[in-house]
């Protein structure tokens, strides 16, 4: 059986895996992780529309900070998200004048659908404990992805 967390050659724990573990150890209801495997990018895409309706740039800048979180920590996961974000940036330049409407309601529905989801999974979300888990989320969403193609990260 494939783990999340997986060691690199010299035996040691990856900080990207350790981040997956834990982050996981509050998503293991069925439902809850379906719910965030919708939730997350849903909420990315919020984030960076709302941002883009404050300033493009600070959209920008604030991917730009993400990617650099995320180089720290696996350059498959950093590659992903790039182009994911592109194409966030893409839906965002479509959404035009209705920007700040849609995704400040998905924000609230896709928020709503998570606190569900740790309802259900009878845990708190891994951010209340630390902010950086906003990050791991996608990561994690990914991970599940990645597994199933069997891609190592």
């Amino acid at each position: 059986m494939t783990t999340l967390a997986q060691d690199n050659h010299d035996g040691a724990t990856r900080r990207v895996d350790q981040l997956l573990a834990h982050y996981g150890e509050s998503h293991r209801n069925p439902a809850n992780e379906l719910i965030h495997y919708a939730a997350i990018p849903l909420i990315m895409l919020s984030i960076v529309g709302l941002i883009f309706a404050i300033h493009p740039l600070a959209a920008y800048a604030f991917i730009g900070a993400s990617l650099i979180y995320y180089i720290r920590l696996s350059r498959l996961f950093t590659l992903a998200m790039a182009a994911i974000s592109a194409i966030g940036l893409v839906l965002v330049h479509l959404m035009g004048d209705y920007r700040v409407a849609i995704c400040a309601s998905i924000f609230v529905v896709a928020w709503i659908f998570q606190f569900i989801g740790h309802r259900i999974e009878g845990k708190k979300p891994s951010f209340f404990e630390d902010v950086q888990y906003l990050w791991v989320g996608p990561l994690f969403v990914l991970s599940h992805l990645f597994l199933k193609r069997g891609l190592r990260w």
